[in-house]
């Protein structure tokens, strides 16, 4: 078996993929479920967070050797827009619109803002 590793700034942003499916799953797919009782729903969700942390945690710390925690989380901020748009017309069955993705569209051009030099 070989032994595979991801360039250091290319490991955070696969990490923080990871952590986000599990945290979309924690936050919203309970929402397909509103028969459960609240607090079962909390519990589960939890336990759905937790998963996710043993991802963010790891990304943070290591992306922290590469990017700033600014960039780190709008890496975040938008890698958390495309799983939401897959996890909501997916798992939700709910369609974007255009409104969706011209606001989606504002935060990944602030994300732009943030990943480039000072202006001026």
């Amino acid at each position: 078996m070989s032994n595979l590793s991801l360039p250091a700034a290319v490991t955070p942003i696969v990490l923080l993929a990871i952590s986000n499916v599990f945290m979309t799953f924690a936050w919203y797919g309970h929402l397909n479920h509103k028969s459960w009782p609240l607090w079962f729903a909390v519990i589960i969700s939890w336990g759905i967070a937790f998963v996710e942390y043993c991802f963010a945690v790891p990304a943070n710390r290591l992306g922290h050797a590469v990017y700033s925690a600014a960039e780190l989380k709008t890496m975040q901020e938008v890698i958390t827009l495309v799983v939401f748009a897959f996890f909501s017309v997916l798992v939700l069955k709910e369609p974007l619109t255009i409104n969706h993705g011209i606001g989606f569209a504002l935060i990944v051009a602030g994300a732009f803002f943030v990943f480039h030099g000072p202006i001026g």
